[in-house]
């Protein structure tokens, strides 16, 4: 095992996959002169054909990716969450529905990295957390790291993948450090995690919370938080969004009768909404209270730290939601 930083734990996942395979390349605006981050010294090992500045043109790049991807390419497209919706069409009209419209006929094996800064004082325009309104689009695959073992081996699923995926990458954790085993230490020999199987990183009998990205450390916090009142919460990590590992919490739901889902999205429409209505259709009669919803203010987010900080999901919001449903 290594303490590796999260930023570091992406940096690690795209060279090995370049260096595994040649058709893999990354694109994005201005990332040849990283010299610390993601892409830092991508440029010097793999060279100018393999990491490609863009023009500040998200539809125009986002579109050039699914052509690579239709002829045998894997690109790595990074770009920011609040940047996307200048790319929507190419996302949403060719790169989630090719394949269906092709009759499976087209492999599209593509993955946008798309970076969640918020909590920063980025307002408006540059907080998004956007992977709700994706999750709503058949053929996309949706990933939420929020640590770094999970981050290196969930991209290099992500690259291998033939469908579409975006990576949603939390900023808030970019410098969060954590253990990330050895390629040389593991059985076989690189760090993979696969999709659609969640992760129980706490176990607990009260109460199950559902993290989403770095709402996971939130709810870490907040069980710990609570343990010292007596109350014994488990704790889950999706990892994945699409596809999402129901089982995993309707076992979880089963055992302490309890749910709260903490996610930094808006909350209409949004994760934690979906989960809820799973939890709700399929596992009801385990229920003893009702679903708590600990997600961001349904409000754009304000440029002053003052109010940003009260937006979204916090320690406190999620134990008070911890104690509603135990009636405390």
């Amino acid at each position: 095992m290594t303490q590796t930083v999260f930023i570091e734990a992406i940096n690690q996942a795209i060279a090995e996959e370049m260096r595994r395979d040649e058709n893999v390349f990354i694109m994005g605006e201005d990332i040849r002169r990283a010299v610390y981050g993601a892409t830092a010294n991508l440029l010097s090992e793999f060279g100018e054909k393999r990491v490609l500045d863009t023009p500040l043109s998200e539809n125009g790049f986002f579109g050039a990716a699914v052509g690579a991807s239709l002829v045998g390419m894997r690109p790595i497209v990074e770009t920011l969450t609040s940047f996307m919706w200048v790319g929507m069409d190419q996302l949403i009209s060719q790169a989630a529905k090719m394949r269906y419209m092709f009759g499976g006929q087209a492999t599209l094996p593509v993955v946008y990295r798309a970076t969640m800064f918020y909590g920063g004082g980025s307002a408006a325009h540059h907080s998004d957390r956007s992977y709700p309104m994706f999750m709503n689009m058949p053929g996309l695959k949706i990933v939420v790291p929020s640590n770094p073992a999970d981050m290196k081996g969930l991209l290099k699923s992500a690259v291998r993948d033939n469908d579409p995926t975006i990576v949603f990458e939390d900023g808030t954790i970019f410098g969060m450090r954590g253990e990330v085993p050895d390629n040389e230490d593991l059985p076989q020999g690189e760090l993979i995690v696969p999709f659609g199987e969640a992760k129980i990183v706490r176990e607990g009998t009260d109460c199950t919370i559902v993290g989403i990205a770095a709402s996971v450390n939130l709810a870490l916090t907040a069980a710990d938080q609570l343990a010292q009142e007596g109350i014994s919460v488990e704790v889950i990590d999706p990892r994945t969004l699409v596809p999402f590992d129901k089982q995993t919490v309707l076992e979880s739901v089963e055992k302490t009768g309890r749910l709260v889902i903490a996610d930094p999205a808006h909350k209409v429409c949004s994760a934690a909404s979906e989960i809820a209505s799973i939890v709700a259709e399929e596992g009801f009669w385990s229920l003893q209270a009702p679903i708590q919803k600990v997600a961001s203010e349904q409000v754009h987010i304000p440029y002053t730290p003052a109010l940003e900080k009260l937006v979204y999901p916090t320690p406190e919001k999620i134990i008070a939601a911890v104690k509603r449903t135990l009636d405390v």
